[in-house]
């Protein structure tokens, strides 16, 4: 996308992602400025980047399929594999593009691109945005509470702000 990329990472320890994340973005940084000739011209990332735990099974694919997804949603391309940036792309110099640094944890299902172009709904796509936005694991109830307590992420489970007042009954 023109103003925004998406990483699915499956670090072996949590210090791992800000670590690469950091990494990741300061070269970026470095390569953008250089190839401008900008440097010292203000801010080119806006805010940290933004990360959820995610439990393995239907909430990892829905993830995975909002991330592949994201052109055709925005209506970049038509079909998913068009898009040059994106892991599905087909086009004709697909392999030079393509840039798989580890083989999926999980295995792919086999319409996988199918499933992609189909889309999410807009409940599943306002469901995922809030996980993004809190940080909140994403999973069934029982593995988004352990993930949470074993994480130190209970406060992305509440509503933000200051917990309403309870009314005594006169």
């Amino acid at each position: 996308m023109p103003n925004h990329w998406h990483l699915v990472l499956w670090p072996a320890k949590a210090a791992d992602l800000s670590v690469f994340i950091g990494w990741v973005c300061s070269t970026h940084v470095r390569r953008w400025r250089e190839h401008r000739h900008n440097v010292g011209e203000g801010h080119l990332y806006q805010g940290r980047f933004k990360s959820f735990p995610v439990q393995q099974g239907p909430p990892l694919y829905r993830v995975l399929s909002y991330v592949e997804g994201n052109a055709r949603r925005a209506k970049r391309v038509e079909q998913a594999e068009a898009w040059p940036y994106g892991s599905l792309y087909t086009g004709e110099r697909a392999a030079e593009h393509r840039v798989v640094l580890t083989p999926w944890p999980v295995p792919r299902p086999g319409d996988w691109t199918a499933q992609v172009n189909r889309g999410i709904t807009e409940a599943e796509l306002n469901r995922l945005r809030l996980h993004i936005l809190r940080g909140r694991p994403l999973g069934s109830a029982a593995w988004t509470d352990q993930a949470a307590r074993r994480m130190g992420l209970e406060s992305s489970l509440r509503d933000r702000g200051r917990p309403r007042k309870k009314r005594e009954e006169q």
